[in-house]
């Protein structure tokens, strides 16, 4: 399955969360702007590759389909959070647990 950027919408707020707990938890605040802004683009990035992958592991056939349909139609992250709510039981803490795992994997390798 490829993956593309303009299927994975979240609201700005979540994307802000992760990028604050990818900065708290890993302590990139001293980093020069740049490379802080680098660095985190790209930690964020895969995080969000790794909340689409679950998220579409999560998911039936018809709810991908009408993912698909409502990712097609230009939904805004607001209404793509609720179904994601509506359909995968405790998808807030999935999401939690992603960044969280994420965060102890870069932990472990630096």
């Amino acid at each position: 399955m490829k993956i593309y950027l303009n299927q994975i919408k979240i609201k700005k707020n979540m994307t802000d969360e992760i990028q604050k707990t990818l900065i708290d938890d890993l302590g990139l605040s001293d980093l020069p702007a740049d490379k802080k802004d680098q660095l985190l683009m790209k930690m964020t990035e895969v995080v969000l590759k790794r909340i689409f992958l679950e998220t579409m592991e999560k998911l039936t056939d018809k709810d991908q389909d009408e993912y698909s349909k409502m990712i097609d139609a230009d939904a805004e992250p607001a209404q793509l959070e609720k179904f994601l709510q509506e359909k995968i039981s405790g998808y807030e803490g999935m999401v939690s647990k992603i960044v969280t795992d994420f965060v102890e994997e870069m932990k472990a390798v630096s």
